[in-house]
């Protein structure tokens, strides 16, 4: 049988390497998507190893219109299929809406939207020709949430917005194949050890404050839920945002 292969962009820190923890196994292959860190996509790519799953890495800028095509042609060159693409690379951008430069807001969007975009075009072939076909966009709670007492991410919500809508289309179009298109969004997210910190410790016990489970959100809180979407039990599940956030509203 072969094994079921994992695309992961982002995947060398963070939720996208927590997510390549949580699916890695034997009957997996994964190609780990960074956009230059090479160390930690090593890293990953030897502990998928580790846990008997075959890996390769591969280096690119998702925000250039032709990675996305490379990444599907290396997946299919490397393993001969795709079954599941995880859209994971981004980044958040805290600059005011009107501060922002037309060439800052079109970083975000070329990075989150028109990725995804890209990229699930790209994949549908492969995807809905699999048995469990699964694409799984990362959103974020600022898609969601609009209040004076919750910093502001205004270009990433705006990019992270469409991605989500694009998904819900994307969803119907291809449901008569058996394949899902959903997304998670997250919290706010403790980074991993390899990760930087938008916020001063202060700012992050003010956060919390906001969050009704008390806690920040972990990488792995977030993986469960997208190896959970993966999985063939989700089956039946698909347009849908799962929100990741500790009752954050």
């Amino acid at each position: 049988m072969n094994d079921r292969v994992i695309l992961v962009t982002g995947a060398a820190s963070g939720i996208g390497a927590a997510c390549l923890r949580a699916m890695a196994g034997p009957g997996t292959a994964f190609l780990v998507h960074t956009r230059r860190n090479r160390e930690g996509a090593e890293a990953m790519a030897g502990f998928a190893r580790a846990r008997g799953a075959r890996a390769e890495t591969i280096l690119a800028d998702i925000a250039d219109p032709a990675t996305p095509d490379a990444l599907v042609a290396a997946a299919l060159a490397r393993f001969g299929r795709l079954d599941v693409v995880v859209a994971n690379a981004g980044f958040a951008d805290r600059t005011p809406l009107l501060a922002q430069s037309e060439a800052a807001f079109a970083r975000s969007f070329d990075t989150i939207l028109w990725a995804f975009l890209r990229l699930a075009r790209a994949a549908s072939p492969l995807v809905t020709a699999a048995e469990h076909g699964r694409i799984i966009a990362i959103s974020s709670f600022v898609a969601h949430v609009f209040r004076p007492d919750v910093v502001g991410f205004p270009a990433t919500a705006a990019a992270k917005a469409g991605m989500e809508a694009l998904a819900r289309s994307l969803a119907i179009e291809i449901a008569a194949s058996g394949a899902t298109v959903n997304c998670v969004a997250p919290g706010f997210t403790r980074k991993d050890a390899t990760g930087h910190s938008a916020f001063t410790p202060e700012q992050w016990r003010a956060v919390v404050e906001n969050i009704p489970l008390g806690r920040l959100g972990t990488p792995e809180d977030v993986a469960a839920a997208v190896a959970f979407l993966a999985s063939p039990a989700a089956g039946y599940i698909t347009g849908q945002v799962l929100h990741v956030n500790g009752g954050l509203v």
